[in-house]
Parts: C-alpha cells; structure tokens; sequence
C-alpha cells in the first residue's frame, strides 16, 4: 500500500492492548498447570509430556490462522480481528472450566483447548504490527507490545497468591485444585476476552489497497497446504537463521514453564508434592500428615508462581527502557537480543545455586530481561525480511520455531531427568540456562539490517 503514517503511542498501545489478555492466558498456563497437574496426581518426570497438547497445537494452529488471516476481510472487523474475538471466546471459556478439572486426562484436553484458543488470537497481533506500522516504528511497535505482556505476566503470576491472602482459601483434599486457583483462573478468562475487546473497539485496519486484485489472490495459489509448505522452503535466510536462536530460547522457557513448580517447591523451599497414594487417608496422624505436606507445597507453589511474576515485571521494565530508546534512535537488535539471552542464561544457572527463596528474585529479574528481547527483537529483525502481503502466514511459520523446540522438550526432558539427572527436577532449570546461552551464540548468523530506521519522533 501507499506509504504508511506515523502512529502515536497511544494508538500502538490500543493496537497492542489484547495482549495484555493473551499474556494473562499464558501466564496462568505457564504458572500453574504443573501445579494443577501434580494436584490431580501426576508426576514431575511425566509433567513436560502432559504439557506435549500446547506446542502440537500451536504446530498447527498459527500456520493455518495466518494464512487465513492473509486473505480475510470483514467490512467491520477487518483482516486480523476476528481471529482476535474468536481466540478470545474459547480462551475464556478454557480457562474458567480449567481448574475444575477432575481428572488428569481433563486437565490436558482442556490445556489443549486453551493453548489452541490462545494461538487463533496471538498470531494476528504479530502480523497487525507490521500490517499498521512503517518500517522505522516496527521495532518501537513489538517493544510495547513486548511492555504490556511484562505487565500481563507479572499481575497474573500473582493472582492466586493474591486471592490467598485476600481470604480465599488455598487448601483443598486429595486431587482438589484450590479456590484460590479457581477464582485466579475466572477473574484472567474476564481479563483476556476484555483486554481483546479493547483492541477490535480502538482499533481500524488498512482495507485492501485494490479489492478486485485481493479477491482473485484468494482464489489463486496452490491451497493452504501448498502454500504453507512452499513457503517453508523457501522461507528467507535470515529467517531461519534468527529461528534457530528462537529454538534454543523457547526450549528453555518451555522447560521452565513445565518443571519450575516441582524444581523450585523441592530444592529450594524443601516441600515436594506430596503423594497421596503414600498416606492412609483412613488413619488420622497419617491424614493429618498428609493436609500438612500438600498445604506446604500448595503455599510453595504459590510463591513459586508469585517469583516467577519477577520475570514478567523485569521484562516490563526492559521493554520499558527500550521503548523509550526506539522511540528517538535505532536499536542494535542482534547486539541487544545477545546480551539478553547471556543474562537469562545465567539467572536460569544461578536458581539451582540460591542460598534462600528471597534469592530468586534477582534470578528471575534475569530471565524476564530475555524475556523481554525474545518478545520484540526477533520479530523486529524479521519483518523487514518478508513481504507485508505475506506476513500473516510468515509469522504463522516462524512460530514453528517456537513450537518446535517445545515438542522437543516435552518428548526428551522427563527421560532425560529419569536417566541423567537421578529425576532432580532442578537440572530442567540448568537446562534452560544452557539452551539460552547456546542461543546466544547462533546469532553471529544473524545479520542486522543495514538500513537502520529513522528516528521516531511523533511518539508521545
């Protein structure tokens, strides 16, 4: 299209507004559906293979919905938002049935559901920057929406930890997920579908430039599948040399996401997960034992996730920073994004090393600066490498390297504990230290754009 305007702040935070929701909904899923799991009797070793549903699922899932996305128009919701409202729905709706789970199977069908609801919406967000934005505020554009999922992370981290000491309660029998978890799950289902219905009321999008043309494209071509696969071999180099950084990335958070809960509770808080099948329920010195040790490790799980809200206020407050940055000058992305990774790396070694609980704090300070970087930098390093006509189904792609590593890890680290690692659920935790770093170092294959972006300087 014609050359597109500057936008104000404002209108790249009400553009970027949803996922504010969408990060609720990985939150709440990153944070506790170990803690879920392990309540209704699983595990640690079989925790990252119950987590297999999420990555599978956005396998699938954001291919297809960003070539959807491509070639949809709607005359009052646009190119990207009903895939907004859509995700938003179903994702609310998973996330109220969640905890009320009864058995195992239910919680990974409906984790399934979740991750699946979450990608129709998220992938869309990726390609409505570049679809908005001019080359020079891209990078500007993904640093506020990578400010507004720190924010999101860090509040829904600690809901379930705040309904507790709101007088919720925090305790329940034998395969029972807390209310306080319940209510935590409810009150983000409310928080995603509004957070969404911000962006789709705030929010216009570019019709296409020739209507004609864009009707015979979406009859042309060689089919989705086609499309897809042809586009995945010959996707740009840079593109895939900036997806084997996100391999590494996300086989770390992905490790962290399925094992810090049972990591975290039993060496660095001393209180396992119980196993009920060890206590007779019948005598009461044994009962009473047991409603002791699950109500320590529910209050470890607790604080585990309330910790781990410490990466999403780090990354908060570097997005922050970077946003003021881009707003006036370009950034180095591939130098930013190295410097990021190595500190996260290190906040991931530092957790099997802390002294007492406080300590995490500054370990997961560390993560959420990757955090922060992994959110944006990729992303603004590739889309000025892939047509803006082609962007939905090229994000759609590139989060193969996201789901990818994932698969990976969900299939190898319950093993790998198993048979390496004496089933020492810390050394998850040493693993993401190790696959960040790594990482780092697969970006000397990444090139930084030599046509730096113009300063900004209509934000405000």
């Amino acid at each position: 299209m014609a050359t597109k305007p500057n936008l104000s702040f404002w209108q790249i935070w009400n553009m970027s507004f949803g996922f504010l929701g969408i990060q609720f909904g990985f939150a709440l899923q990153g944070g506790f559906m170990s803690r879920i799991f392990q309540t209704l009797g699983a595990d640690k070793d079989s925790l990252p293979l119950l987590w297999i549903a999420a990555p599978l699922t956005g396998l699938l899932v954001q291919p297809i919905v960003g070539y959807f996305s491509d070639r949809t128009w709607h005359p009052i919701l646009g190119r990207r938002r009903p895939y907004f409202l859509v995700g938003a729905i179903l994702s609310s709706i998973a996330l109220v049935f969640m905890p009320y789970s009864p058995a195992l199977w239910m919680a990974a069908g409906l984790l399934w559901v979740l991750d699946a609801s979450i990608n129709i919406s998220m992938e869309p967000f990726r390609a409505l920057v570049a679809d908005k934005l001019p080359e020079k505020q891209r990078s500007y554009g993904f640093v506020l929406q990578t400010l507004i999922i720190g924010i999101g992370t860090w509040v829904a981290s600690n809901l379930p930890w705040l309904v507790a000491q709101m007088g919720v309660s925090n305790e329940a029998g034998p395969g029972v997920v807390p209310p306080s978890v319940k209510l935590a799950f409810s009150i983000g289902a409310f928080v995603f579908l509004a957070s969404i219905l911000v962006t789709i009321f705030t929010t216009k999008e570019y019709p296409p430039e020739d209507p004609e043309r864009f009707a015979a494209e979406k009859k042309s071509g060689r089919g989705m599948i086609g499309e897809i696969v042809h586009h995945v071999v010959t996707m740009p180099r840079q593109m895939f040399a900036i997806g084997t950084v996100q391999f590494f990335s996300w086989l770390a958070f992905f490790s962290m996401w399925s094992l810090a809960t049972p990591a975290l509770t039993e060496h660095v808080f001393k209180a396992p997960a119980p196993d009920a099948s060890a206590f007779d329920m019948a005598d009461a010195v044994q009962a009473a034992a047991f409603t002791q040790a699950n109500g320590a490790f529910q209050d470890a799980a607790d604080l585990v996730g309330s910790y781990m809200g410490y990466y999403g206020l780090s990354s908060m407050a570097v997005a922050l920073l970077l946003s003021f940055y881009a707003a006036r000058r370009p950034l180095n992305r591939r130098a930013v994004h190295f410097g990021a990774l190595v500190l996260g790396g290190l906040g991931f070694l530092s957790m099997a090393y802390v002294p007492a609980p406080g300590y995490l704090v500054a370990s997961f300070a560390l993560v959420g600066v990757a955090w922060a970087s992994i959110l944006s930098m990729p992303y603004a390093l590739l889309a000025s490498s892939v047509p803006d006509q082609k962007m939905g189904i090229y994000m759609g792609i590139f989060n193969m390297f996201i789901v990818i590593p994932q698969i990976v890890a969900a299939t190898l680290l319950g093993p790998a504990l198993r048979h390496l690692f004496d089933n020492q659920a810390i050394a998850g935790m040493m693993i993401s230290g190790a696959s960040l770093l790594l990482g780092a170092l697969c970006l000397v294959r990444v090139r930084e754009p030599v046509a730096a972006p113009e300063p900004l300087a209509t934000a405000h």
